[in-house]
């Protein structure tokens, strides 16, 4: 296995380095500084090693050694199960949660990214082994740049509008344009929401989003991300003053009451649109066996 140390050593390093640059905190603050970081580059250069060292193993047929990707599988899916349990037990101290579904997708993505990390490595090796040094830093880099891609999914503005509206009292009920969203009995408290809270109407933009934006979890990430994004006025105890997103049942719209310390309309739209889609509230209504029989007929 020494004519192959260098290709090893070349796929790890690569490997390595596409965990490093997919390894993001962001305004969610996750992974933490420094120790979450620590562990996930760790892990990365593990996923790495496994994935240099399998081209060399089969090469040699020594296949037993290619046994070890399986018992990264498993390891990997720990750390999915890890991320999960940890974004759980902290998520009650939030003012505004995640939610189950976001923290399911976090822990997903942070798992995948280690497979990533084994595809890179993987065929960074291969390149360096046939076709030499050159090709395989090309290769490489083309493998990191796919990974990260990867790595991305579609967000809201991809599959909605979103539009400011003014909140308004009818009586004791709060509405966003005509969508009714809570009943607040304090005057106070009307007139803190008037104040500082801000509406929002997101139109689905086709049949498949109405149901996509209709989950409860989609809607917590939103109102998660775009708390954490902007601040929120509002302490634990005060349940008049909880962001929230009710569903227009004619047409699917989603009006979102949110109260942002940082009252910036145009920010709070973009931020909005980025918040990621789940993949666990993705829905195709129009793609099941009955729509197409329907329009066959």
């Amino acid at each position: 296995m020494d004519e192959y140390k260098y290709a090893i050593l070349f796929g790890v390093f690569v490997g390595t380095m596409a965990r490093i640059l997919m390894l993001r905190t962001d305004y969610r603050q996750y992974p933490t500084y420094l120790h979450g970081k620590i562990i996930h580059v760790s892990l990365g250069f593990i996923a790495a090693s496994l994935g240099a060292i399998a081209v060399p193993a089969l090469i040699e047929r020594e296949y037993t050694a290619v046994t070890l990707l399986t018992v990264a599988a498993t390891q990997f899916r720990d750390v999915r199960n890890m991320e999960r349990n940890t974004l759980t037990e902290i998520d009650p101290l939030e003012l505004v949660p995640r939610g189950k579904a976001y923290i399911e997708g976090i822990a997903i993505s942070f798992e995948s990214r280690n497979y990533l990390c084994i595809f890179t490595a993987l065929i960074s090796t291969v390149l360096y082994i046939y076709f030499g040094l050159p090709i395989a830093i090309v290769g490489g880099v083309v493998s990191v740049l796919l990974s990260l891609r990867l790595m991305s999914g579609k967000t809201i503005k991809s599959i909605a509008n979103i539009e400011y509206t003014p909140l308004k009292f009818d009586g004791a009920g709060l509405y966003v344009d005509n969508i009714y969203i809570m009943n607040i009995g304090l005057k106070e408290r009307r007139e803190e929401i008037l104040k500082y809270g801000a509406g929002f109407i997101i139109y689905p933009k086709n049949r498949n989003v109405v149901q996509t934006l209709a989950n409860l979890g989609q809607r917590q990430a939103m109102l998660h991300d775009v708390s954490v994004s902007l601040g929120v006025f509002r302490d634990s105890g005060t349940p008049a003053l909880t962001p929230i997103m009710k569903r227009d049942l004619n047409d699917g719209r989603i009006g979102m009451f949110i109260l942002p310390q940082n009252r910036d309309i145009d920010l709070a739209i973009r931020i909005i649109g980025a918040v990621p889609i789940l993949e666990t509230a993705i829905r195709m209504p129009s793609e099941s066996k009955a729509h197409h029989e329907m329009r066959d007929e």
